[in-house]
């Protein structure tokens, strides 16, 4: 390979994945070859994520780590981190380049350009060269699909990217800039790349994905999307990540009941069962409001996987405020739980608010809310031993027995001389408390 071996490190949401994915193809097209050894690698990429204090820690933590190992390679930091907080990574001996989201296309080039290591525009040679703009004039930019998978068996479509919401905690929209969708056609013809090449299933990921298709001149919907995917010919499952509930058009939900290529999967962010926290929080909808989705799901796919975020120790959470969160997950027909202590994101409206719960209490409200998952999770296993379940296989494989996953997102295990990349139908044997399906084929 002309210019070396390259090695990437992705931390974050299934759209840092996509974005990975990306980065990988430009490698590889400037005749760059991936490794899975940084010690062995000439540039090494960490695609940060920073929606927590603790995904900031890891990501110094393994940027020192790979300056260590891989004293030779040129060590560049992107993602969301970078993106927010540019100085504190560049600072980090060892590191060459902090790319942020802005900038994420021009990575490559940015790595294999002469002069990079210790150029930094701010004219310091003890700190990384800084690439990042702030998105006020991105409204129009167009964002291109992920493409290479990675070896994946569930390769990640990036439809959308940035956010326009309010949210009072949420960082994201700052690191990732406005709402903005993907072509249509270039995600059917990303999609069909992905067929041809074998894979069976596909899943859509983006920031906001909810309010795809928005601000085209010729607007179309989410659902409208879908509709054109699931009639490509080849393709076995289509899979949507994550989506807000004010988003999810009972239109999605009405046709995921009617086609039986979408998986029957929703992953919709609660945040809190209490209305208090909702309005401190600007989330724009009520508990009740949110229940009625969740309902309407529930009523047209019983077997349906449904999950949430939950946020505990939100600013100004009471004891009660708690309660009726674990409350309301208990009635609704949740099958897992997100759940995320808060962590304060310096430049929000909530790192002012006053009123701070505990750290104990964060941690004993998430570790009730992380038990009660568990239950509800391992009931709704339960409801499938003995019954049929369509399931894809991964390719991880432990103990003559490989991973598959279920498009109601239950993981099962099957004997591992099938293999990885196939829909088969089995039955439940057993329900196992380490959270599997034993499948009989």
């Amino acid at each position: 390979m002309k210019n070396g071996k390259f090695y990437i490190a992705t931390f974050g949401c299934r759209t840092n994945q996509a974005d990975s994915a990306a980065l990988r193809e430009d490698f590889q097209l400037e005749e760059f070859e991936e490794t899975l050894r940084p010690s062995e690698a000439d540039v090494v990429v960490v695609n940060s994520c920073t929606v927590t204090h603790r995904s900031d820690q890891q990501v110094r933590q393994l940027t020192r780590r790979m300056c260590r190992e891989s004293p030779g390679a040129r060590i560049i930091i992107t993602g969301c981190y970078a993106q927010r907080a540019p100085l504190a990574l560049a600072g980090i001996p060892g590191v060459d380049a902090v790319v942020g989201n802005s900038h994420k296309g021009e990575l490559v080039r940015i790595a294999t350009e002469s002069g990079t290591a210790g150029a930094s525009p701010l004219g310091h040679h003890e700190i990384a060269a800084i690439y990042r703009d702030d998105f006020k004039k991105i409204r129009s930019m167009e964002v291109t699909a992920a493409a290479q998978t990675g070896g994946r068996t569930r390769p990640f479509v990036k439809i959308q990217d940035g956010c326009d919401a309010k949210c009072s905690y949420c960082i994201i929209p700052q690191v990732r800039g406005p709402s903005r969708s993907v072509p249509p056609e270039l995600i059917l013809d990303q999609v069909r790349y992905l067929i041809d090449q074998g894979f069976k299933e596909v899943v859509l990921t983006g920031i906001h994905i909810g309010t795809y298709g928005i601000h085209f001149k010729n607007r179309i919907s989410l659902d409208q999307l879908l509709q054109q995917i699931v009639s490509l010919p080849g393709l076995l499952r289509l899979r949507v990540s994550s989506i807000e509930p004010m988003k999810l058009s009972r239109r999605v939900i009405e046709l995921a009941a009617s086609c039986d290529r979408i998986a029957p999967h929703f992953h919709i962010c609660l945040q809190s069962g209490s209305d208090s926290v909702l309005r401190r929080m600007r989330r724009p909808y009520t508990v009740r409001r949110f229940s009625s989705i969740l309902e309407e799901i529930d009523r047209r796919l019983p077997d349906a996987g449904i999950g949430t975020d939950i946020v505990t120790g939100f600013p100004g959470e009471t004891e009660a405020d708690h309660r009726q969160t674990v409350s309301f997950v208990q009635q609704m027909p949740f099958t897992y739980l997100h759940v995320f202590p808060y962590s304060d994101r310096p430049g929000t409206v909530a790192s002012q608010m006053p009123d701070r719960v505990r750290s104990q209490d964060i941690r004993a409200r998430a570790n009730e809310l992380r038990c009660l998952s568990e239950e509800k999770n391992r009931a709704f296993r339960k409801r499938f031993v003995g019954k049929k379940l369509s399931v894809l296989t991964l390719t991880e494989k432990e103990e003559g027995l490989r991973t598959a996953l279920s498009g109601n997102y239950l993981k099962a295990k099957v004997d591992d001389t099938v293999p990885a990349n196939f829909i088969i139908d089995g039955t439940v044997l057993k329900e196992d408390a380490k959270g599997f399906q034993i499948l009989k084929i």
